[in-house]
């Protein structure tokens, strides 16, 4: 009940508690009203699913191809296999089929240059591609700097569009891709000799050349040793 002897100080402080109870309500309306229109523009959370997680090729598939049996288990002397994800192991693989290709492709530029085979014309102004010399390194010597710069530049486009179409036009080989498929149109295949082959006959090629590419690897570097070292690659004819 109110008192008696202040009634209309009262009144004013019954009124301003009212007031400020139905100000306060208002304030919670407006800040949840708020709250809910910003929500609906909001970015829906992105959910990654495990099969995202484990999209990538596992390392006991990559890792079973080529067949080693010749060395009786995997030759991995210093434990490369055993570091990093499925992703590290599919990136290694990639690396490794591009490397064996780029040894395959040199081995072949050295082997032809020194037996003489040259191209017509000039490779630039006022050196004829028939005053190359026959060695590997003395051939490299002999090319201009911008020559050099633009065989690196034209690498260089190369693996980064490699990249990209690997993202844009198909599966990313660390992301469930198959490690050394070329994505560069027209690059590895031109002649689409691999177009309507079985999945089985794809696989034994690759195998091939993963064997391949390694054996070639071991012969620019023998080539690049002969080459540097006077005697250090028995039997080694000078190149």
């Amino acid at each position: 009940p109110p008192p008696t002897r202040f009634p209309a100080l009262y009144s004013h402080f019954v009124h301003k508690d009212k007031s400020n109870k139905v100000f306060t309500t208002m304030k919670a309306a407006i800040l949840l009203s708020v709250l809910s229109t910003a929500s609906a523009f909001a970015p829906a959370a992105n959910k990654v699913s495990s099969t995202d997680l484990k999209a990538c090729i596992s390392r006991e598939k990559i890792l079973s191809e080529p067949d080693t049996t010749e060395f009786g288990s995997i030759w991995d002397p210093l434990g490369l296999a055993e570091m990093g994800s499925d992703e590290t192991i599919a990136w290694y693989r990639h690396a490794e089929i591009k490397h064996g290709r780029v040894a395959m492709a040199a081995f072949v530029g050295w082997w032809a240059v020194g037996a003489g085979v040259r191209f017509p014309g000039e490779l630039s102004h006022g050196l004829d591609f028939a005053s190359i010399p026959s060695k590997g390194l003395e051939a490299w010597d002999a090319v201009p700097g911008w020559g050099k710069a633009q065989m690196l530049l034209f690498a260089g486009l190369i693996e980064l569009h490699d990249e990209l179409f690997h993202s844009i036009r198909g599966t990313h080989y660390m992301k469930g891709g198959t490690p050394g498929k070329n994505m560069v149109p027209g690059l590895y295949d031109p002649f689409g000799l691999s177009t309507g082959r079985s999945e089985e006959a794809k696989a034994k090629g690759r195998s091939s050349e993963i064997k391949n590419g390694r054996l070639a690897m071991i012969g620019v570097a023998g080539l690049w040793a002969a080459a540097t070292l006077e005697g250090s690659v028995p039997l080694q004819p000078p190149c």
